[in-house]
């Protein structure tokens, strides 16, 4: 009678090395595809007649991070153009910054708009 240990693969215990055999035991992998990056949103603010240059000034340094001159250039565009891009950002950011933007014109009583569109 032959004993076969409870820990070792069945046929391993019967003498036999198992050098051949079509059942050898493997370690089953999967190759990942490369995550794509998000898709961009370029995020617009568009002009009004009634919100002050000012204000706009302040809305583009506070919530996209700009100095005075970058800021100042970028109202001027949205003035002269009718919109302008303030930022790019994945979606879920673009439309965080949007919603600020948008909460904050409204708390000043400005009709400040400001969208979002796939870049």
């Amino acid at each position: 009678m032959t004993l076969v240990s409870p820990f070792l693969p069945l046929g391993a215990g019967d003498g036999d090395s198992g050098a051949g055999d079509d059942d050898q035991l493997g370690i089953a992998t999967k190759t990942r595809a490369k995550p794509k990056k998000p898709s961009q949103f370029k995020v617009l603010m568009l002009n009004d007649d009634y919100t002050p240059m000012e204000f706009v000034v302040m809305v583009l340094k506070r919530f996209f991070h700009m100095d005075l001159e970058q800021a100042t250039r970028v109202m001027l565009h949205v003035h002269q153009k009718g919109v302008g891009v303030c930022g790019i950002f994945p979606y879920e950011i673009a439309e965080t910054k949007v919603n600020q933007v948008m909460d904050f014109a409204r708390q000043n009583q400005h009709p400040l708009q400001c969208t979002l569109e796939k870049a």
